[in-house]
């Protein structure tokens, strides 16, 4: 069945292929104009995006799309003169609609990915950009045979934190870097779960198409709590790595100018979150890149003191970007992005504090559709973070070390 799917999704993306030379273009807008904007999938995190799109005022929320009937109630309290749809296709035949922004599980990320570019709609993508290596690769080349603005929800590629570091880092401040440091930790209180959410009564057989959730997954009977948790299962998600690992990497790999890497290690496991899930709460995972650069990501669910951050360990001086974290000393807590400089190296230079402002990732995103210039997070760091993030789950799920080349040939199991 797994290769069955693979098999069906390679002739879907050269289906797409062939429907990019065909579909018109799409119409031109004028610097005034407001982006027409539809979505597909209204969940949690698409009605954070939904709100975003609401507060500029350059977009104009058309239509949603979404598999759960509650989700159109939903969408439409937040925006009340919308069009809400139960099936994508028809949201893409809408001529009007200038942009599609896709929010739904990860899983179906890559089906929508083609599916808008084959419409000739530009794209706003929710990171992880594909739930596989495979999926990484055939969204990639769709990319490039599109002429249609995409950005990837990596929304730490517009920080002023990656401007400042990539200019520290051409600046000579940096200098050789060897080893990279990076963490995310989160806690709840006990005997509540990290991602678990309640499952709404009307979250029915009803009310819910499952066979478009599924998406050409194997068979099965109507499950209402994989359906609001799919993050907890491997069918459907890549765990933390996909959720929260992926932004970090993107932004390290944007930082050094990283390509994908050429080995990865992880162990862990749910050592906190001892209900039902698959996948790990506790990870450590190590990525070997050329060049002679190791970057390591640790997370745990049960401790939440040092928050999320990265340290670029170089030969000159140091970048730490903080966010969350718990001070030692104060017990504040600490933000923001520093540049320490080596002694050793850079005697009599002080402590730098970035000051670039972050970019707002969705403007970004409509500005370019209007302007047709290249958005922040790009398909190219879609998928080298894409290919990280797999490559990480892979090494843990086959519990041994996983170069690039065996993980583009392993298929990516259920």
């Amino acid at each position: 069945m797994v290769e069955n799917t693979r098999r069906s999704f390679i002739k879907r993306a050269a289906l797409t292929s062939a429907a990019l030379l065909a579909y018109p273009s799409a119409r031109v807008l004028g610097a005034n104009d407001r982006v027409r904007v539809g979505m597909i999938g209204v969940g949690g995190r698409g009605q954070e995006l939904l709100k975003q799109v609401l507060e500029l005022p350059n977009a104009e929320l058309v239509a949603i799309a979404d598999i759960y009937t509650r989700r159109h109630d939903e969408a439409k309290k937040m925006a009340p003169g919308i069009q809400t749809l139960d099936d994508h296709r028809r949201l893409l035949d809408m001529k009007d609609i200038d942009g599609v922004i896709v929010a739904t599980p990860l899983h179906i990320h890559a089906k929508h990915f083609h599916d808008v570019l084959a419409a000739g709609k530009d794209l706003y993508s929710e990171k992880t950009m594909t739930w596989s290596i495979a999926e990484a690769e055939q969204c990639l080349e769709t990319s490039k045979k599109s002429d249609r603005v995409i950005q990837i929800g990596l929304q730490h590629e517009s920080s002023g934190s990656l401007a400042d570091t990539r200019k520290w880092i051409k600046d000579g401040m940096v200098g050789k870097v060897t080893q990279v440091e990076s963490w995310m930790s989160r806690n709840t209180p006990h005997g509540t779960g990290q991602w678990v959410r309640p499952v709404p009564a009307d979250c029915t057989a009803a009310n819910v198409n499952w066979k478009a959730f599924l998406n050409g997954r194997p068979d099965a009977a109507f499950d209402a709590y994989k359906f609001i948790n799919w993050r907890l299962f491997w069918e459907f998600s890549g765990g933390n790595i996909t959720e929260n690992m992926v932004h970090q990497i993107a932004w390290i790999m944007s930082a050094l100018d990283l390509p994908v890497p050429s080995a990865a290690y992880m162990s862990g496991g749910v050592f906190s979150e001892k209900d039902g899930r698959q996948v790990p709460d506790t990870i450590a995972v190590t990525l070997d890149f050329p060049n002679d650069i190791v970057v390591t990501w640790q997370s745990t669910f049960s401790n939440k003191h040092y928050g999320l951050g990265e340290r670029i360990l170089g030969s000159d001086g140091t970048v730490e970007h903080l966010s969350g974290a718990t001070d030692m000393v104060s017990g504040k807590s600490v933000e923001g992005i520093r540049y320490f400089p080596e002694d050793v190296n850079r005697p009599k230079r002080t402590m730098v504090v970035g000051e670039t402002p972050t970019q707002n990732h969705m403007g970004n995103w409509l500005e370019c559709i209007k302007s047709r210039k290249t958005p922040n997070a790009t398909v190219e760091i879609g998928y080298r973070s894409a290919v990280a993030a797999h490559m990480a789950n892979l090494a843990y799920r086959k519990k041994q070390r996983v170069s690039f080349e065996e993980a583009r040939g392993m298929t990516q199991e259920f």
